[in-house]
């Protein structure tokens, strides 16, 4: 495919992007105007991809824009494994099975930011299940355990005395023979896997292959504003969130996060993202506005301008006019007294009865539009009772 982009600076080099190793040999390689093998590997550990997944995917969406070669990669023999960058402990293993059906819903959701039918799409299961071990014992030599040991997650564990698997410390130089396999150009990866990038180069170079360039994009924080986002600390946006929950779950972003969300979530230009933060700072500009433009904007990336205006609408209805959503799950239930923390667990609107017992001594559950504050309180339920905890999740019972 032909080079698309004259001048893609901004668009490939700048935008989110926090570090690039080797900036200068890069530009040398746009400067030849041929497309570069652009590879992103991601290991399937779950069934759902959020907004902090969809930072490196939508610059890998620039780079196919630009005309480039984007190769996916779908860790579904090093998710057998684990990623141990950044975890204070040893994952669980994951089975072939498992990694497979998260491999499908993977792409399905990749699919709403890169046109796959235009990516190469590997899984790294087709070189390590044929890899002798011979072989294997000849990548091994290819890293040195000082370097290895020179992982910030692995001197932090052994300083605090936690265990660490024979295993974990060969996730690495896994990570880095991809790159040989496909003989990348460019990786792109997040900072917490710079040290897995640079040993791409390294395994490169003992294969005598070309070093890849290492792109590394800046971190999405979580809903809280404090935390990288992610599914362990419940601060994520997933990509198949409904339009509703996505809508309200950016609303409630801390303001100071707006800037950030425009520049990695959306295709604000950059110009207008600095006009933005100008107004922020000088307290021009109301931050719930911009707030409003993010949500609708985000809603729409993922499920079309359609959807996001009634998002809008009906967030308006609920949060604002203080309505009730136009449609509330239901769940049968029998009439009379029950006990609520019973309640908000057996129709799961939470996830445990620490967490019940928390939201509601905080004042942040419902019944009928009350707040109830004492967590051993039994509450009459009777046909249309509507259970309500936080601001977005709502439940309406049917006695019968």
């Amino acid at each position: 495919m032909a080079m698309t982009i004259e001048q893609p600076q901004a668009d490939l080099l700048e935008r989110g992007v926090a570090e690039i190793i080797n900036r200068t040999s890069l530009e040398a390689k746009l400067r030849r105007r041929r497309p570069l093998r652009v590879k992103f590997g991601v290991d399937p550990t779950g069934y759902h991809l959020h907004l902090g997944h969809a930072v490196p995917l939508r610059k890998l969406a620039a780079w196919q824009r630009a005309g480039h070669h984007i190769i996916l990669i779908i860790g579904d023999y090093t998710a057998q494994v684990g990623d141990p960058s950044g975890r204070d402990k040893t994952r669980s293993s994951l089975t072939a099975e498992q990694t497979k059906d998260y491999s499908q819903t993977y792409l399905q959701q990749i699919g709403k930011i890169l046109d796959v039918r235009r990516v190469e799409v590997r899984y790294n299961s087709e070189w390590y299940d044929r890899l002798s071990a011979k072989n294997f014992l000849r990548l091994l030599g290819q890293g040195s355990v000082n370097h290895i040991m020179a992982h910030e997650t692995f001197r932090r564990r052994l300083d605090l005395g936690q265990g660490l698997g024979v295993h974990e410390l060969v996730y690495p130089l896994l990570q880095g023979y991809d790159s040989v396999e496909v003989r990348a150009d460019v990786e792109l990866g997040g900072t917490d896997q710079k040290f897995n990038l640079l040993m791409g180069r390294d395994i490169q170079a003992a294969n005598k292959q070309d070093q890849q360039d290492v792109m590394m994009m800046e971190y999405l924080l979580g809903t809280d504003g404090k935390e990288k986002m992610s599914k362990t600390s419940n601060n994520f946006i997933a990509l198949e969130d409904p339009p509703g929950e996505m809508y309200g779950k950016t609303m409630s972003i801390p303001d100071k996060m707006i800037v950030s969300f425009f520049t990695l979530c959306t295709d604000e230009p950059l110009e207008r993202i600095a006009e933005i933060e100008h107004g922020l700072k000088k307290k021009t500009e109301n931050p719930k506005k911009w707030k409003q433009k993010l949500a609708r904007d985000i809603v729409g990336i993922y499920h079309g301008t359609a959807a996001a205006d009634e998002a809008e609408l009906e967030f308006t209805k609920v949060f604002s006019h203080k309505g009730l959503p136009k449609t509330i799950p239901r769940a049968r239930i029998k009439p009379g007294r029950h006990y609520l923390i019973n309640l908000l667990v057996s129709q799961r609107l939470v996830t445990s009865r620490s967490e019940a017992r928390r939201l509601i001594e905080q004042g942040g559950v419902k019944v009928n539009d009350q707040v109830v504050k004492d967590w051993q309180n039994e509450v009459t339920i009777q046909n249309g009772t509507v259970l309500q905890v936080g601001k977005r999740r709502f439940m309406k019972l049917v006695a019968d």
